[in-house]
């Protein structure tokens, strides 16, 4: 979470008002919004730093799309299931609701640190440790979102099918209807399909953070690694594992420990690109090119 130094983003107005009493409620009626400043970090939502009474910071999204209340609504249930972990660290969910013409969630603030290899270690140890959850089945009892786009969670108990079915072929259709794909690259895809319980290895399915890029973890007191802005559900790890390989990587001490407490398979590298179609093609989605250059390079190496 990235501050800008002015101060301003919410002055006195009905939905301050009313947060105000929301707060109260929570932490009683001295309770009061003394500042708010806004927090740079995403293109999807408005951030905003509240600085109130008693020393209390806390974290607002506010989102004016007419999918925003689900959207913070499904957040703060994966929120909440990271939570639920022992040793997870997760922010506070305080509360989500609908006011004027947006929604917006509301959750603890964590002040970020710069992290040094300790953090990373820890951040790979709690990483398995969510891994460590498991499932009969792939999926979710309810779709949820990946950024704004739906993530469709129908459970099937095989990876390569439900990797085929609920994750690439609807965004890979959605591309080719808005015409970011090529028909040649949709045709690609329906070929790699052929391949993927055979490259997919046969593994029981983990909770997974489901949007594990660097962006969304954050470094806090003493180092410790927390998670947000996850997109639940049960899939192969790998997964995971793969997205951190996207928009700039993770030390190298984070996959030494993650491996020490939850080993992979020994080849696991060699698939990485082939999980990272996912988080491609939702990126082809939402902003284009240069996306779809990168999946065809990726599915040429795999034909």
């Amino acid at each position: 979470m990235r501050m800008n130094n002015k101060s301003g983003g919410m002055k006195s107005s009905p939905f301050s008002r009313h947060l105000e009493q929301k707060l109260r409620e929570r932490f009683g009626n001295d309770c009061r919004i003394e500042s708010t400043e806004p927090v740079f970090g995403g293109s999807i939502n408005e951030g905003f730093l509240l600085r109130c009474s008693n020393q209390l910071q806390l974290f607002l999204k506010r989102n004016e799309s007419p999918f925003a209340a689900d959207l913070f609504k499904k957040e703060a249930s994966g929120l909440q299931t990271l939570r639920n972990i022992p040793d997870v660290n997760v922010p506070e969910v305080l509360f989500h609701e609908s006011f004027s013409n947006f929604a917006y969630l509301l959750m603890e603030f964590v002040p970020v640190r710069t992290p040094d290899i300790f953090h990373w270690e820890a951040l790979g140890r709690m990483l398995a440790q969510v891994h460590r959850q498991q499932h009969t089945a792939f999926g979710l009892d309810e779709d949820n979102f990946i950024a704004t786009l739906p993530q469709y969670n129908t459970p099937d108990a095989s990876w390569a099918e439900f990797y085929m079915t609920q994750r690439l072929e609807p965004l890979v259709r959605q591309a080719l209807d808005e015409n970011k794909i090529s028909k040649d690259l949709y045709e690609r895809f329906q070929k790699c399909y052929t391949r993927l319980s055979e490259i997919l290895p046969s593994e029981l399915p983990s909770l997974l953070h489901g949007d594990f890029w660097s962006g969304n973890q954050l470094c806090g007191e003493n180092q410790l690694p927390y998670l947000i802005d996850p997109a639940v559900y049960y899939g192969h790890r790998e997964m995971d594992l793969a997205m951190t390989r996207l928009f700039g990587g993770f030390h190298d001490k984070f996959y030494k420990a993650y491996n020490e407490a939850y080993p992979l398979n020994s080849d696991w590298e060699k698939r990485v690109e082939i999980c990272q179609l996912y988080p491609l093609l939702v990126h082809t989605v939402l902003f284009g090119n240069p996306y779809p250059r990168m999946i065809a390079g990726i599915l040429r190496k795999w034909e």
